[in-house]
């Protein structure tokens, strides 16, 4: 029997990063759940290299539980790690590796639960899915959601091992990301009157940005369960221009907005929309376009719902909502299961270098997960 830690080892080898794919890992946890008696299903993905594998234990039909994790992580380069992220190493109860937080701590804890259980006490099924591309915007599982809804799966609910320091979390924000992608008139910079600068209608937008982050916190919804209590507008990256004595003509910012349920995000798109023709009718000149990249939908599952109840009793932790997303709100939106995020980690240690998962919080979520199996049987 391999317990969570050594399988965490295992998992943490595979440096399943995004751009890489991660067929190696996929078999391995394939081979895993084959022995202890699972069916596998395994799902190429768009690219080479990327598949979701879902497995499933127990009787064929019922309404189960779905117990899902992705299995890519971000990159470590430019990071200065202390020890090589990709082998698990142990100092006091801490177990570091890229990954150890988020989240193949909780694929392992996926994998060992799965070979402790007694599988003839199932009177429902118990699934376990594993995504691809999560960190770069939840791609991965709508590719299994969209097959999973073709063959009118079902199932009562799904847990999301995201990183929680196993607190059981209901709500997330929605996110939408995209461009706001600015086009001027090129000119030698001695006779700029010549051009439109790019960069400058890009400036007069992070302004127009930063108006509507203070519109929601005047007037937008408010919960103050979330770490930050409004929705929030966010410009991450920008680049523009060629050359110092060229007036730039292109400038691309990236901006998010990460929404509560009470506040339309295509409505806030409307206002960037219209907050940029605002800006070019003030220039005279240029253009101004906002394409949207991808979307994900919030959580919000009743604190009240047979799911959230019974992983409270699990866990014996506490209801929250994290300012994070996760996959939890494409389970609803493509299969109508409501969801919640519990993990052993925290997202504070996720994405940095000396990421690490304690041996407390992985004994914490084997015991979790062995109770919530046990209400299936």
């Amino acid at each position: 029997m391999h317990t969570t830690p050594e399988t965490l080892a295992a998992l943490a080898a595979f440096p399943t990063i995004s751009a890489d794919g991660n067929a190696a890992l996929i078999s391995y946890a394939a081979g895993r759940i084959s022995a202890a008696g699972g069916r596998i299903h395994i799902m190429a993905g768009a690219l080479p290299g990327k598949f979701n594998l879902l497995a499933s234990f127990g009787p064929h039909t019922g309404a189960g539980l779905i117990l899902s994790g992705h299995s890519d992580v971000v990159p470590v380069q430019g990071q200065s790690w202390t020890s090589d992220p990709f082998t698990l190493t142990q100092k006091d109860d801490r177990l570091y590796a890229r990954g150890a937080s988020d989240m193949k701590g909780f694929l392992a804890a996926m994998l060992t639960a799965a070979e402790r259980m007694e599988q003839k006490r199932l009177t429902r099924p118990l699934h376990l899915a594993f995504s691809y591309d999560e960190e770069i915007g939840c791609v991965g599982v709508r590719d299994l959601l969209a097959r999973l809804q073709a063959e009118n799966f079902q199932a009562q609910g799904c847990i999301i091992g995201e990183p929680t320091e196993m607190r059981v979390i209901t709500g997330h924000k929605g996110k939408l990301a995209g461009c706001i992608c600015c086009r001027g008139i090129p000119a030698h910079s001695a006779n700029p009157a010549l051009g439109c600068n790019a960069i400058s209608l890009a400036a007069a937008m992070v302004r127009e940005a930063e108006a509507l982050q203070s519109w929601l916190q005047a007037s937008g919804a408010r919960d103050a369960a979330y770490p930050f209590p409004a929705s929030s507008v966010h410009i991450g990256t920008i680049a523009g221009g060629t050359a110092l004595n060229i007036v730039p003509e292109y400038c691309r910012m990236e901006f998010e907005i990460r929404s509560l349920p009470a506040d339309d995000p295509a409505a806030l798109v409307a206002r960037l929309r219209a907050a940029a023709a605002r800006v070019v009718a003030a220039a005279g000149k240029g253009e101004i376009g906002i394409e949207i990249t991808n979307t994900y939908p919030g959580l919000n599952t009743p604190e009240e719902s047979p799911l959230a109840q019974a992983a409270l009793r699990a866990a014996g932790t506490a209801l929250g909502k994290i300012g994070f997303g996760t996959e939890g709100g494409l389970f609803g939106e493509a299969l109508g299961l409501p969801a919640i995020v519990c993990g052993p980690g925290s997202i504070d240690r996720a994405h940095k270098p000396d990421e690490y998962v304690t041996t407390g919080e992985l004994a914490a979520c084997d015991a979790f997960l062995d109770r919530m199996i046990a209400t299936l049987c």
